[in-house]
């Protein structure tokens, strides 16, 4: 791969990877989104209840969080091509079947196959960009590779229900088998050839620390969000083993010779403070994240579509400063664009927090999305880039599943804290109107008088629990101070790494 500038573009061998990469990220993150749309449907055409189909979501979720951990040591055994290959296959096999399934119980169990091969395609793209470039132009990577994370929540309700609404279920899924076939004869021709080092021995009891203690955890703050309360004991014994295996993986990681993860590179200044950076961003702004959809469709009465249509400013706010982010990131370091970036996204938050009425204008509410969309292009993938631009060649595999582990749990963590925060202070707002019981759902079809009613009350409930996501996301601050805050020096070796700070 040609060498250029480290401060300027990068090279066209370089942007085909992307491409290719990125059509598989997209795959994988789009059908997140996409089925969130129509777990509603789903639980009628299977004639179950919504606490059982919502392990359509919820099993992928887990089986993403199981399989992550594994993706450091096969990018090594097997080679990332490989890998991202093989991912790509079995990603498009889940899907294929999840298509064809004929309950909810055979729609759970492929959707958790399709999340094994989910889990990997994300932190194998990463990788496999980072070494194509070189770690100079990562920032400039990382504003490629987070393309999918953007298109993912503008693109999944809409296309969601489009096909739920026009079309059938099914194609949710069947979707998935051409663009996967594509991405199959792309990567086979495109992709540089694997130079696998198949020399370091799987960690296995490291992986049975950790696959079950993430799967774990995961379960009991999702069983907890369900129930509307973390401390019950179906929920809170998953959440404590989850937590005492994810322990027990720490401590062996810092003391076995080829962890599954390597917890050292936390040492270094910069991946501590990156990796403490993304977990308390992607906590609260996940959970900020859940709020907006359900305040169109419950407080607007909008249906998925729509609302799904509504949230595309944040999507193009971010799609305009990702790339000047990248840019600034290679040039001056990520420390100053990930400050400008965090600021952008607590002041959008705390606009909603301040603004968001029953009657609130969608002029108004996509001008604040925008700006919101603007911040996330400018900290997401500068945290990312901060930890990974004084790695070298061979250190990149584990810190992009780690970061990616953090990112998985983060988000599922701060959308389940969120969700229950809204449930009761919905349950509180709506005691004094008869209301109900603060449950969740569209209002797409209830009738006017009502609806005017309580409204309003439900509005203070969104308000409120935006107020939640402000607090979370200004502690983001304290870590990002750590950011380097100049061009970082080129990687000279593993475990020596310079790490200049301003």
């Amino acid at each position: 791969m040609k060498e250029s500038d480290p401060g300027g573009g990068l090279d066209r061998g370089v942007l085909v990877v992307a491409g290719v990469v990125v059509l598989g990220a997209v795959m994988a993150i789009l059908d997140v989104t996409v089925v969130n749309v129509a777990i509603n449907d789903l639980a009628k055409e299977f004639n179950t209840s919504l606490a059982t189909i919502q392990w359509v979501a919820t099993g992928y979720t887990l089986a993403l969080a199981t399989v992550i951990p594994l993706t450091g040591w096969a990018s090594a055994r097997f080679g990332t091509k490989r890998l991202y290959m093989i991912s790509i296959g079995m990603f498009v096999l889940g899907s294929t079947l999840a298509g064809l399934a004929w309950s909810a119980e055979s729609l759970i169990v492929f959707r958790v196959l399709q999340g094994l091969g989910g889990g990997m395609i994300m932190p194998a793209a990463m990788t496999i960009m980072t070494q194509a470039a070189g770690p100079q132009r990562v920032g400039q990577v990382m504003s490629i590779v987070g393309v999918p994370m953007l298109l993912g929540p503008i693109l999944g309700p809409i296309i969601g229900g489009y096909l739920v609404d026009d079309v059938s279920w099914r194609w949710i899924f069947f979707i998935n088998l051409p663009i996967g076939i594509v991405a199959l004869i792309l990567a086979a021709k495109v992709l540089k050839r694997d130079e696998p080092k198949p020399t370091e021995r799987l960690d296995l009891l490291g992986f049975i620390l950790l696959s079950p203690g993430l799967a774990s955890l995961i379960y009991g703050v999702a069983k907890g969000a369900e129930q509307k309360d973390f401390l019950k004991a179906q929920s809170l014994v998953f959440t404590v083993v989850g937590a005492a295996l994810v322990v027990g993986f720490v401590a062996r990681a810092l003391t076995a010779r080829n962890p599954l993860i390597d917890l050292r590179l936390l040492k270094r200044r910069s991946v501590a403070a990156a990796s403490i950076t993304m977990m308390l961003f992607m906590v609260a702004f996940m959970g900020a994240m859940l709020l907006l959809p359900l305040y169109f469709q419950t407080v607007r009465g909008e249906g998925a579509t729509t609302a799904g249509l509504l949230l595309a400013p944040q999507g193009l706010g971010a799609m305009l400063t990702m790339p000047i982010g990248g840019k600034l990131t290679d040039k001056v370091g990520p420390g100053r664009v990930v400050l400008v970036g965090i600021t952008l996204v607590v002041a959008s938050v705390a606009t909603f927090a301040a603004i968001l009425e029953a009657d609130s204008s969608y002029w108004t509410l996509a001008a604040v999305l925008f700006g919101m969309g603007m911040g996330m292009g400018l900290t997401m993938m500068p945290t990312m880039a901060a930890a990974i631009q004084t790695l070298v060649h061979d250190e990149v595999p584990r810190a992009s599943t780690m970061l990616n582990i953090i990112q998985q749990v983060s988000a599922s963590i701060g959308t389940a804290m969120i969700s229950v925060l809204l449930a009761n202070q919905l349950t509180h707002e709506l005691k004094g109107v008869g209301g109900g019981g603060g449950e969740i759902g569209s209002t797409e079809k209830v009738p006017p008088a009502i609806m005017e009613k309580i409204a309003p009350p439900m509005a203070d409930a969104f308000q409120h629990t935006y107020w939640y996501a402000v607090a979370l996301l200004a502690l983001g601050f304290l870590p990002a101070l750590l950011l380097p805050r100049r061009k970082p020096d080129t990687p000279t070796a593993a475990g020596d790494a310079p790490m200049p700070m301003h």
